[in-house]
């Protein structure tokens, strides 16, 4: 019988040592390279140098070896073409039917630290992409291999029916393409950010599933939840899950909004979030007291929310959370005790994330469009209010001005049109995601009616007309911070002097459609 030929090239070795031995039982002739060929002999399996098969020595210190016609003419001959098969016995080329091939570790040599630019350019893979893509484009009779999970299918089919079959051959070979794809697109982001390029012509993006989800936003949508290659720690895809229920869709995108709110707090801060919006914001000298004024500012937009802390989640705090109805709670940890009683709840969802990190996002935002693709730096402009402009006779007061910090800090994450009512503790009243600015003021006004006394205002963008700030006037409000640039900003300003309110442009619009 004439036995078949796999060569095998791997960096990560799991199981393959078990698989090397059960295909060299079914009759295969295996050629391999450095490490991977001194870890076979080691284990007693036979192999084929490389040297041995192309004629021709390793050269450049190991960067080209595996490029060479007798390799890649033994992966992409069609067998059932006779001048292909024709040409490989004139140029004494034996078919290669399997190719078990994983990359360097490119991505293992960017998260270390000591990493040398060198050291990273060095573990860009050349010669095992290419063996990779010369086999898949030849899956009518090329089993190409890149993931170990995939070892035990490929043996029973070999054993079953004395080969693969062409459906996981194809199968296999787009597993592949998109392996290398992905390890194209981790080098071409690395370069590209290596020299500072910004607007590319062509967007190379790569993400790893993280989790195949229940469904999406309603239960006839179907979705998955994809990390980043190489996240950011601060995020959702970093954190650990400690209890409950998979995390929904939903969850998700709930629980991303509360971390890029509450990144914006130092002292101990309790953020709660539904649809997307903050429902409540806490300050406070301990995360207990914050957790009373979040929860205070909305008791009841709170049930079936999403909370995040940025301190540990004590037995005060849990035991005030455990006699609501939450979706999930993230913080960075949670006191033993309060994992115990929190987890007596069967479906709310335990989170803990470092969040150390918080302070410099990498991120960018990608929003989908029909068609297309939206990329954005995210919103995380650092303000001071050494560069805001008082507009208005009246200056605020020493406690408005902390208000006012506050409250442009919160609005920035409020759904456009966003109106936001706070005191220097927490949030009074959301107008979030309304159409025109007077009915967000309408709504933020309706919710913080019984908390007036001393709250301050903050609008994401310009008011385009007087009518709200003679709307805000009338209730009592008496300090208002916004970013300005409306034609008509000298009105607003008018009708703020008439009602004694101090009013304070930022120039700096916190828009989040």
């Amino acid at each position: 019988m004439i036995k078949k030929r796999a060569l095998i090239s791997v960096s990560d070795k799991t199981g393959i040592i078990d698989f090397a031995k059960q295909i060299e039982a079914l009759n295969f002739e295996i050629i391999s390279t450095g490490g991977t060929q001194k870890t076979l002999d080691e284990a007693g399996i036979s192999t084929i140098n490389i040297e041995s098969v192309t004629d021709f020595p390793e050269i450049l210190d190991g960067r080209v070896k595996t490029l060479h016609p007798t390799i890649h003419g033994g992966l992409l001959a069609k067998r059932d073409n006779d001048n292909h098969m024709k040409m490989l016995e004139k140029h004494m080329i034996q078919p290669i039917d399997m190719v078990c091939v994983n990359l360097y570790p490119f991505k293992e040599t960017l998260l270390n630290e000591t990493s040398s630019e060198e050291e990273k350019i060095e573990n860009i893979d050349i010669g095992g992409p290419s063996m990779l893509r010369s086999a898949s484009k030849n899956f009518q009779s090329v089993t190409v291999l890149t993931d170990s999970s995939d070892f035990s299918k490929v043996i029973t089919e070999i054993k079953k029916h004395g080969e693969t079959t062409l459906e996981t051959r194809k199968r296999l070979a787009a597993k592949a393409f998109r392996h290398t794809a992905s390890y194209d697109a981790l080098i071409a982001t690395y370069l590209t950010d290596s020299v500072k390029e910004k607007e590319t012509e062509t967007l190379t993006l790569t993400y790893d599933l993280k989790q195949v989800l229940r469904y999406g936003e309603n239960s006839h949508q179907e979705a998955c939840f994809y990390e980043d290659k190489i996240a950011d720690p601060y995020s959702l895809a970093q954190a650990k899950q400690l209890h409950g229920k998979e995390l929904s869709f939903n969850n998700i995108r709930d629980a991303d909004a509360c971390l890029r709110i509450i990144r914006e707090f130092e002292t101990p801060a309790v953020v709660a979030v539904k649809h997307m919006n903050p429902c409540g914001i806490g300050l406070g000298k301990t995360i207990e007291e914050a957790f009373t004024h979040a929860y205070s500012s909305d008791p009841v937009s709170i049930f079936g929310g999403i909370v995040a802390l940025n301190q540990e989640v004590t037995l005060a705090v849990a035991d005030k959370m455990s006699k609501l109805f939450l979706e999930l709670i993230i913080a960075p940890s949670f006191s033993n005790e309060a994992c115990t009683l929190l987890s007596e709840k069967k479906n709310i969802r335990l989170l803990t994330l470092e969040m150390d990190e918080s302070l410099n996002l990498k991120e960018k935002d990608y929003i989908s469009v029909l068609g297309g693709m939206l990329i954005q730096e995210v919103d995380q402009q650092k303000e001071t209010s050494a560069n805001w402009q008082v507009v208005t006779k009246r200056h605020p007061s020493k406690n408005e001005m902390e208000a006012l910090i506050f409250a442009n800090k919160s609005v920035k994450h409020v759904k456009s049109n966003g109106i936001v009512l706070t005191n220097n503790y927490q949030t009074l009243g959301i107008g979030a995601g309304q159409m025109n600015r007077v009915g967000a003021v309408k709504i933020a006004l309706d919710q913080a009616s019984e908390k007036l006394e001393g709250a301050v205002l903050a609008s994401d963008a310009f008011f385009p007309m007087s009518d709200s700030i003679e709307l805000i006037g009338k209730s009592g409000v008496k300090a208002i911070i916004q970013p300005g640039g409306s034609i008509k900003d000298q009105d607003s300003i008018d009708i703020a002097n008439k009602y004694d309110i101090a009013m304070i442009f930022t120039s700096v619009r916190h828009f989040k459609h």
